[in-house]
């Protein structure tokens, strides 16, 4: 009966500690009828099972408890402690039952010093604890005087550092209690690193007090200090991680330099023994690494300031002014300290005018990446992809290159200097947020990781066992190893791409290349330099940034990150001033807005193409004012691709759908358009599509806009005969440039209007109609308003301006069947329906072909003609004083040249070659050259005319900003409008005189080829 009731009531206890998280029920069931653990906790199985749910490791837990239980047995005043400890649900229990459950190490020392338990039971936290104190605390445990000049141990050798190791790890103990108990470890995160952090420059204050009791003379002779490298001296320790030092040492008065140093090296040895080597019977607290002083392990272990200062103002490598940014005084000669740091301070601030300073920086990451094991890269905290490194990494480039200028960002610690990056509007305050609370997260893993047995390591665990307690001991009981991984994956995630972001921005290297009075934008500096790359109105420009960059706003001090840079940027292009110009009238409408500034900082590409379309494109600059919004566009190449036709149509219809109104329905098809042409003019300014692309963008804009109104026109004219249905269908056939898909920024729509009477409709009737539809459609279009205009030309229809408006389908068959002339047909070859009703614009096709790819080809005579039309236009039509060789349209190998050339070409041939029926003139070209009836050569350079000269029409207009007029067709005499015409199409500042030694030598070469084709 006995033996089954015990049987029972050990299988509740078994399933009780396995709901609590034990492994090992049993031999937990063991642990809690030891004789010493029943003796401090007699119900144990009661009071101590259900607290053992909210520890890391249940079972470690257990044992260490027993453990302590057996050591304090002698000792009756520390075993009432445990009593009460254990015996209440309080915070001291608590702080043991974390303490043991998180870290067998620290388990381990309570047990061998069973005195730390009042540590535990004592409730004063171990952050936030005066450095003096905890300095004083060790120094008292060797013996040694916290208030001497220079403390000397009175315990050497063994005996020293064993008291030194103990004294640590009982302020330890009592750091990690506080750390492990807090409600919220994240937020206390920074508080354990920075006690960790004074704790181990007390623990070296100690060891070198011990360091000089093992000396005769205590090193008399030598004023040492021990400068704090890493995170030790950013106040951001680990609970077990090497300390990085560098030791300064200076002869005292009247001591020969050498022998100081020779003393100076021996009391650096002694320390790092006390710290590191095997001694007695306590463990080694950490490698004390001096490894970052001047040569590395190469050079002396200790040298003076002035060796110190030599040697960085002459040899140091970049990433040794990095190290720098986090040196502080932590033990001995505290003066001597200081005044290394501030001899070495400014040097840090001055690196990064070094050559390539950003490249290098960036160049170290991806070494330190790369020489992680490949079977350790999914593991490592530290040093892999998206770990801590990519943090620190990032942080200390954008304090180095922007803390020349700015003293607020000089924290040698990464979370106060990522606060300082935000606050500064250097980094965004959401992108700071987010590294921060990604940094805590594996810092706290971090140091979870090390806590358990007191080693350096920065991988995380793959066994269930330490995976499981690492997810309790980080709070995610409920997640699991499972959960605890996917966090990790995912903070990977977010911080690789965070530091992709902020660690690659192109502004870094280019504000490191500026000089420090350049990147601080005074006005006497900011005009020297005004002037000296180009600006034509230096003052002004200073007034530009003043008002931009002056205040203490969060808007005026991304100003000052950003203009720094731009200003050369603007001075790439053409007309430096007006693009800052430019850029201010911008910044004053979109600079209040969230995103706007947050974009250009930010973005890898946005606000060099922003200065560079600002300082080149006075027609993308005014596209941008009047749609600042289309800035995002600069960031992504996707945005500025072009839009296919049926997207567009799409947005058009869904317009047409919600509108009640015709004037306000096309004001929103005209904003459509001019988004679209000032999506393209910024593509094509900045090369993300070729010039071919941008015309058939434009085309594409064109004919949505025209399919669109001459719905709004049609059922205009309905509403106003009070009709239901229309009586004709409507057809709107584009010509010219719209039809060969060729249109530029200052093309008209050339067309033509065709209807076909419904049955049993009058003609009359019909034609009214049509005639009304086709009138509303260029004037909606054409009407002066908040969108820019489409000129809609009808000239191109039979019988011209002479002729209606519009025809019926069956008077074009009898025009064109009697009276139609070449030039006609020639105009039909770019002849291509674009609205209206689909299988009328198929029967006008068929209507149209026999006309411009004529059976038989061109009668003589009629090719005469074609050649009299184009000498004729040649003689008349080319304004008056304008030199023929620079008309971009219709002079010496201009664009009607080439595509005189082409159009006769398919007028003799398409007829037999079907690739020759295009209304393209690139592709007629290739045709051409494809069935031989041009040799290579000659299609080659009538194609790079055409292509230059339009290039050239377009980029009149993107450099002036003017659609309208005939400066469009004429390629500039003046010297400055031609460096702009030529920085639009892609040439390098200066090179005016290229382009225009380009242009002509192309159009001649084109020219010699019309000569000999066309006109035979």
């Amino acid at each position: 009966m006995t033996s089954s009731a015990s049987t029972g009531r050990g299988a509740s206890l078994a399933g009780r500690l396995t709901r609590a998280g034990v492994a090992d029920a049993p031999r937990a069931e063991r642990l809690l009828a030891d004789a010493a653990l029943l003796d401090v906790a007699p119900d144990a199985a009661e009071t101590l099972v259900p607290a053992l749910r909210d520890v890391g490791d249940p079972d470690e837990t257990l044992l260490a408890l027993a453990k302590v239980a057996g050591a304090v047995q002698r000792d009756p005043a520390l075993r009432a402690l445990l009593r009460d400890v254990l015996a209440e649900d309080g915070p001291a229990r608590a702080r043991l039952l974390a303490v043991t459950g998180a870290s067998s190490a620290l388990a381990n020392t309570l047990a061998a010093h069973p005195a730390n338990l009042r540590v535990v039971a004592d409730p004063a936290p171990g952050t936030a604890v005066p450095v003096a104190e905890v300095r004083a605390e060790l120094l008292v445990a060797v013996g040694a005087d916290p208030d001497a000049d220079v403390p000397v141990a009175a315990l050497a050798g063994g005996d020293g550092t064993d008291a030194l190791r103990r004294a640590y790890r009982t302020r330890l103990l009592r750091i990690a209690a506080t750390d492990l108990t807090a409600e919220d470890p994240l937020s206390r995160l920074p508080g354990v690193a920075a006690a960790l952090a004074d704790l181990a420059g007390a623990a070296l204050e100690a060891a070198l007090a011990v360091a000089r009791a093992e000396l005769e003379d205590h090193g008399r002779d030598v004023r040492l200090a021990v400068i704090g490298m890493g995170k030790a001296g950013g106040r951001e320790l680990n609970y077990v991680s090497d300390v990085d030092v560098v030791y300064v040492a200076e002869p005292v008065d009247g001591a020969d330099e050498d022998a100081a140093l020779v003393a100076g090296a021996r009391l650096a040895a002694g320390l790092a023994r006390a710290c590191a080597s095997p001694s007695g019977t306590e463990p080694a607290l950490w490698p004390v690494d001096a490894a970052l002083r001047p040569e590395g392990k190469d050079g002396p272990l200790v040298r003076t300031l002035a060796s110190h200062r030599a040697y960085y103002e002459r040899w140091a490598k970049t990433w040794e002014f990095q190290a720098l940014l986090k040196a502080r005084p932590l033990a001995g000669d505290r003066a001597l300290g200081q005044a290394y740091v501030d001899a070495t301070n400014p040097l840090v601030w001055q690196a990064v005018a070094r050559e390539n300073f950003v490249e290098d920086s960036q160049a170290m990451r991806r070494r330190v990446e790369q020489h992680v094991p490949r079977a350790e890269a999914d593991r490592q905290l530290k040093l892999g992809v998206g770990g801590l490194r990519d943090v620190e990494f990032t942080v200390q480039l954008l304090q180095l290159v922007h803390g020349r200028a700015d003293a607020d960002i000089r924290s040698g610690n990464t979370l106060t200097a990522l606060a300082a990056l935000a606050a500064g509007g250097y980094v965004g305050r959401d992108h700071a947020a987010q590294l921060a609370v990604c940094y805590r997260w594996m810092r706290m893993m971090e140091h979870r990781i090390q806590l358990h047995r007191l080693q350096r390591t920065h991988l995380v665990p793959t066994s269930d066992a330490d995976l499981r307690r690492l997810a309790r001991t980080m709070g995610m009981r409920a997640d699991g190893p499972e959960g605890l991984l996917e966090r990790w994956r995912q903070t990977r995630r977010e911080v690789r791409r965070l530091h992709e972001e902020l660690f690659y921005r192109p502004l870094l290297p280019a504000t490191a290349r500026l000089s420090t009075e350049e990147a601080s934008l005074a006005p006497e500096a900011a005009r020297a330099r005004l002037a000296a790359i180009g600006y034509r109105d230096p003052a002004g420009a200073v007034r530009h940034i003043a008002a931009l960059s002056d205040g203490v706003s969060r808007r005026a001090s991304i100003q000052r990150q950003l203009l720094p840079v731009m200003l050369g940027w603007f001075a790439d292009g053409a007309d430096p001033d007006g693009g800052l110009l430019a850029f201010r009238r911008l910044s004053d409408q979109l600079g209040t807005t969230h995103w706007y500034l947050k974009l250009l900082r930010d973005s890898g590409t946005a606000a060099q193409r922003l200065a560079r379309v600002l300082s080149t494109s006075r027609y993308v600059a005014d596209a941008l004012r009047r749609s600042p919004g289309s800035v995002t566009w600069l960031a992504d190449d996707a945005e500025l691709e072009p839009r296919r036709a049926e997207r567009l149509e799409a947005e058009a219809d869904a317009v047409l759908r919600r509108a009640d109104e015709p004037v306000p329905a096309v004001t929103a098809l005209r904003a459509l358009r001019r988004r679209e042409l000032a999506r393209t003019a910024a593509a094509d300014v900045l090369g993300v599509v070729t010039s071919t692309r941008a015309s058939q963008s434009l085309t594409t804009a064109a004919d949505t806009v025209l399919a669109g109104t001459l719905r709004v026109a049609e059922a205009e004219a309905r509403a106003e005969r009070g009709l239901d249905t229309s009586p004709t269908r409507l057809l709107v056939v584009a010509m010219g440039r719209l039809g060969g898909r060729e249109m530029g920024y200052s093309s008209d729509a050339d067309v033509l209007f065709v209807h076909d009477p419904l049955p049993g409709v009058e003609p009359r009737l019909a034609q009214e109609f049509a005639v009304s539809a086709a009138t509303r459609v260029r004037q909606l279009l054409g009407a002066v308003g908040p969108e820019p205009t489409l000129a809609v030309d009808a000239d191109l229809r039979p019988e011209g301006r002479n002729g209606p408006l519009t025809r019926s389908f069956d008077a074009h068959v009898e025009y064109y069947g009697r009276w139609s002339s070449p030039w006609e047909s020639q105009a039909l070859l770019r002849a291509r329906p674009v609205a209206g009703d689909a299988a009328l614009g198929e029967r006008f096709v068929a209507l149209v072909d026999p006309l411009r790819y004529p059976e038989g080809g061109l009668d003589p005579s009629v090719v005469r003609e074609v050649r009299r039309i184009k000498a004729r236009v040649e003689a008349e039509r080319l304004p008056r004083g304008v030199d023929p060789t620079r008309h971009l349209k219709l002079g010496r190998g201009g664009i009607a040249d080439v595509e005189w050339t082409a159009q006769l070409l398919q007028l003799q041939h398409a007829h037999a070659l079907p690739d020759l029926r295009t209304t393209s003139t690139l592709a007629a070209l290739a045709a051409a050259a494809a069935a031989g009836l041009l040799d290579e050569d000659d299609a080659r350079e009538l194609r790079e005319a055409w292509e230059l000269a339009s290039r050239l029409r377009d980029a009149n207009v993107l450099w002036t900003g003017r659609a309208e007029g005939a400066h469009a067709d004429v390629l500039p005499h003046d010297r400055q409008a031609l460096a702009g015409v030529a920085r639009v199409v892609g040439y390098p500042a200066g090179s005016g005189s290229l382009l225009e030694e380009h242009y002509l030598r192309t159009a001649r070469r084109a020219r010699t080829v019309v000569e000999r084709v066309f006109y035979g």
